[in-house]
């Protein structure tokens, strides 16, 4: 008879290895699998690392883990063609325990999370992939692996296979994802000494930077670009929805070169050594793209249930908590050797009752609002960048006649009554 499992967890970035972790530390027989050659080997995020969910997983981690640097300014740019506004928060308490976030660099930083996991109880095996859920009488039993004799048996499989998640499509939890639904983000990590880049991101020691950046990095689709420093290098890329990458004709690694080579962003960069050039899908359907969570001996986590909060740039965070609550439902379940999705489904009340399902929730529009109007990007950052340079230009004007011809710039083209739809309408799917 093969070797059963009471849990199987499909993938070992933050979401799974969260998951068997805590799965293992209540005594449960895990095994992991990893398709890669090791853990963050296939992996890719931008770079950020959330300190309170992490926490949760593996207390104090920042004391033995493979950081970077702890972020102590978040810095937001609105770019046009030539110019730049821009606006931030830079605090020393973040530079100080318990933190707030950090950089990572995620081939470092996954395997040691999934070795957390092995040290916990969890069997870790990779090069390996899963390439169906075993079913019985509509039950999900096991996995269906590559290896010869590869079906193993588990009283419950997590799925956290990523964004485009094979299995949870078998299974009938989501049908094919829209164009508008997935960004695909391009970023390269560029080697540059220690002194530079704090001289250049006005940092101390081992103090961090993230910056984000809207407008024109994007040639004015819905997407953001992005640069966080890390210890020796610089963590750049940028990312759009598959639609507006199909809207825009450009493809990924043209608007790289594009925003490596803005007036504004060069300076920082100039000097930088490629180290590393990487691609990754990115959820952005939000709150509306959620899949199935929940079926007979199956849960969904992570990037495959579309957990991302991509106005705030938060999906790691949202992976480990999604691993967390569904490893706590595995383990109420077992109490009662009950593994049927009745029994599994305090895994989806806990997601939606939580931070995770609240923030989407609050957001759940938004990304439509913004594909579908377009001038919120592609009119309004550059109109915010020339009305800014026309009223700080010292020429003679009375401020009073400058603001008036701002004014009259900004309704030119929407009309007064446009321009206050667009500002009910964003402010209605954000507030």
């Amino acid at each position: 008879m093969p070797e059963q499992f009471d849990v199987i967890v499909v993938g070992a970035g933050p979401a799974g290895a969260a998951c068997a972790n805590i799965c293992a530390q209540n005594g449960l027989k895990v095994m992991m699998i990893e398709r890669g050659e090791y853990p963050g080997s296939k992996n890719v995020m931008g770079g950020i690392l959330y300190r309170k969910q992490t926490e949760e997983i593996v207390p104090e981690f920042w004391k033995e883990a493979p950081i970077e640097r702890p972020v102590v300014e978040q810095r937001f740019w609105f770019l046009e063609k030539e110019s730049m506004m821009s606006m931030g928060y830079k605090g020393k308490e973040w530079a100080q325990e318990p933190y707030n976030n950090f950089t990572v660099l995620r081939a470092q930083f996954d395997q040691w999370f999934a070795k957390k996991a092995v040290e916990q109880g969890t069997l870790l095996i990779n090069e390996t992939v899963v390439l169906e859920c075993i079913q019985e009488n509509g039950k999900v039993v096991g996995v269906r692996t590559d290896r010869p004799d590869g079906d193993i048996y588990a009283n419950v499989v997590v799925l956290a296979d990523g964004v485009n998640s094979l299995l949870a499509k078998s299974l009938g939890f989501h049908k094919e994802f829209k164009p508008d639904e997935v960004a695909l983000c391009a970023m390269e990590v560029l080697n540059m000494p220690k002194g530079k880049i704090n001289d250049r991101f006005n940092l101390e020691g081992n103090e961090g930077c993230s910056v984000e950046i809207f407008g024109d990095a994007t040639h004015g689709q819905l997407g953001t670009a992005f640069m966080y420093t890390n210890k020796d290098s610089i963590n750049i890329g940028v990312g759009t929805t598959l639609s507006g990458m199909i809207r825009a004709k450009v493809k990924p690694y043209e608007l790289l070169e594009y925003v490596k080579n803005h007036p504004m962003i060069r300076p920082y960069i100039s000097d930088g050594e490629p180290a590393e050039y990487l691609a990754h899908l990115i959820p952005e359907g939000g709150y509306h793209a959620i899949p199935k969570l929940v079926g007979d001996g199956v849960l969904v986590i992570g990037d495959a249930a579309q957990l991302v909060n991509a106005i705030h740039r938060e999906g790691s965070n949202m992976a480990m908590a999604s691993g967390k609550m569904a490893a706590e439902a595995i383990v109420k379940a077992n109490e009662k050797k009950d593994f049927s999705e009745a029994s599994l489904d305090s895994y989806r009340t806990s997601i939606y009752d939580s931070f995770i399902g609240k923030d989407l929730k609050k957001y759940k529009d938004l990304t439509h609002t913004f594909e579908a109007n377009p001038q919120y990007l592609n009119e309004y950052i550059p109109l915010m960048n020339r009305a800014a340079s026309q009223f700080f230009t010292i020429d003679g004007t009375p401020k009073r006649e400058k603001q008036s011809q701002i004014m009259k710039s900004f309704t030119a083209n929407r009309g007064k009554l446009g321009v206050v739809k667009d500002i009910y309408q964003a402010w209605k799917v954000m507030k």
